[in-house]
């Protein structure tokens, strides 16, 4: 079903250590609307939507993993060289002391991340407008981390995530607009 191919998406380059944006960053790796949760989402939904939009959640839920991969390596990035003092300083001494420097899937205030950020109504057009709202969330997310931080590289990637929400969320509302046609046109015959 995959090919993976050993390069990241879209590049991400971080100029700096900076383990407080890291902290934030991991919303977006661990968080209700994160990269994680959204892969998840979709790939488990495409079980009970019709035909027509199977592909779509296909298609997007495999690459929000692609995201996810990204957001990964900027968290490490980050943080690969920060002194223990630093992650303290930056809110992640408890995640420090528990997982020292590796990716754990939590949200920003380290909050595990859980299953029920995985919503499934089997109803298709719910499930769609559920699936908009995430995109937009996630949108909203990523330009509240460019405007946290200085660092153009670490800038651009974002905004390359941001935008790729703004085309998810777009995708999904034209799968309403199909799906709606397609039941109006079920109740003309």
């Amino acid at each position: 079903m995959w090919i993976y191919e050993k390069k990241l998406q879209y590049p991400v380059r971080v100029s700096k250590c900076d383990p407080r944006l890291a902290k934030f960053l991991i919303e977006q790796y661990g968080g209700a609307d994160g990269e994680l949760a959204a892969a998840l989402r979709y790939l488990n939904q495409r079980y009970t939507i019709p035909d027509k939009v199977i592909g779509l959640l296909t298609d997007i839920g495999t690459e929000e993993f692609a995201h996810l991969e990204m957001i990964a390596t900027m968290v490490y990035k980050l943080t690969k060289d920060a002194s223990a003092e630093q992650m303290k300083t930056a809110g992640l001494g408890d995640h420090y002391a528990n997982h020292d420097k590796a990716l754990f899937y939590h949200n920003a205030a380290g909050i595990p991340w859980t299953a029920a950020y995985i919503q499934a109504k089997g109803d298709p057009i719910a499930d769609l407008y559920e699936d908009i709202a995430a995109e937009e969330k996630a949108r909203a997310t990523y330009q509240w981390l460019i405007d946290m931080t200085d660092d153009v590289d670490i800038q651009d990637s974002l905004k390359f995530l941001r935008e790729r929400e703004i085309i998810h969320a777009l995708r999904f509302r034209e799968a309403v607009e199909m799906l709606k046609n397609y039941q109006e046109e079920q109740k003309v015959f």
